[in-house]
């Protein structure tokens, strides 16, 4: 298995193939959506067989829905061995959402209730991915759009449960926790401060986008800008107790290398800047 640096990656996307396989940017290692490259045979494969000689490799899933009531899916469980076995991934992770009824998914991540009998599937569904890919996963905290009026636990509590429950990590989007503190009215940086830093092995930047209604504004986690200044304070604090590798996302309106590979320069400052040190937040 290979060991990510702890330095800052970058998102791989096909847009961005003939650039990284040509000129090889420096960039410390790259994250893969797994769904994209299940298919052995395909030319998406091919193409990851030869970036895998030169960037270490993150793994990140969307499909494995295991806040769903179905059972885990195990045919694709089977497909996602079959590609972390040949590509051996520095990490592997997934989200807490759920995405499929009765066998049939959702384009979409959807969030679940915080309960202790929620948490206790969860960890179930956990174990049983852990114990079926031989390996520990992380687990991404999600962006929701609704929260459910029978939550009893904050989402902190439920992830931190689930990290001693199942031996899990975690994956913290700071983008997303930027986002909901916007959307559902709290502090991030008490949510920040109550998370088990400890077990987060890798890190998310990403940008949001602003949908204006009548009633108010809502961020929406598009993954489709640059970091904003307040995500990059976040990171600033982060940094400061957490080594985990950092990642720049960028899913839609996906723009030049050069404009990913800006924000990874961005964030290489903010982590020099900022690394082994203590205090307030400063500004970015």
């Amino acid at each position: 298995m290979t060991i990510l640096p702890n330095q800052v990656g970058m998102g791989l996307r096909a847009p961005h193939y003939q650039d990284l396989l040509s000129n090889q940017p420096d960039v410390s290692w790259l994250e893969v959506h797994s769904e994209n490259y299940l298919d052995d045979a395909s030319v998406q494969r091919h193409i990851l067989r030869e970036l895998s000689q030169h960037y270490p490799l993150s793994f990140h899933g969307v499909g494995l829905s295991l806040g769903s009531t179905d059972s885990l899916n195990l045919q694709h469980l089977k497909s996602l061995k079959e590609l972390v076995n040949e590509f051996n991934p520095a990490l592997l992770s997934e989200h807490l959402s759920w995405s499929s009824v009765s066998g049939r998914y959702f384009n979409d991540l959807l969030p679940i209730p915080y309960t202790k009998q929620s948490l206790q599937y969860f960890c179930q569904q956990v174990d049983q991915a852990q114990q079926f890919l031989g390996r520990q996963i992380l687990i991404e905290n999600p962006t929701a759009y609704l929260s459910y009026k029978d939550s009893t636990l904050t989402e902190w509590h439920f992830l931190n449960n689930l990290v001693a429950e199942t031996g899990c990590g975690l994956l913290l989007d700071l983008n997303n926790i930027y986002v909901n503190s916007v959307n559902h009215q709290f502090e991030p940086l008490d949510y920040l401060s109550q998370i088990n830093l400890s077990a987060v092995q890798e890190l998310h930047l990403a940008g949001f986008t602003i949908n204006e209604y009548d009633e108010g504004q809502i961020l929406i986690d598009s993954h489709g800008s640059p970091v904003c200044d307040e995500v990059w304070q976040l990171f600033s604090w982060v940094r400061k107790l957490c080594s985990a590798p950092a990642l720049i996302e960028w899913d839609s309106d996906i723009p030049d290398i050069e404009v990913l590979l800006a924000e990874v320069d961005k964030a290489k400052s903010v982590q020099e800047r900022t690394q082994n040190r203590t205090g307030a937040l400063e500004n970015v």
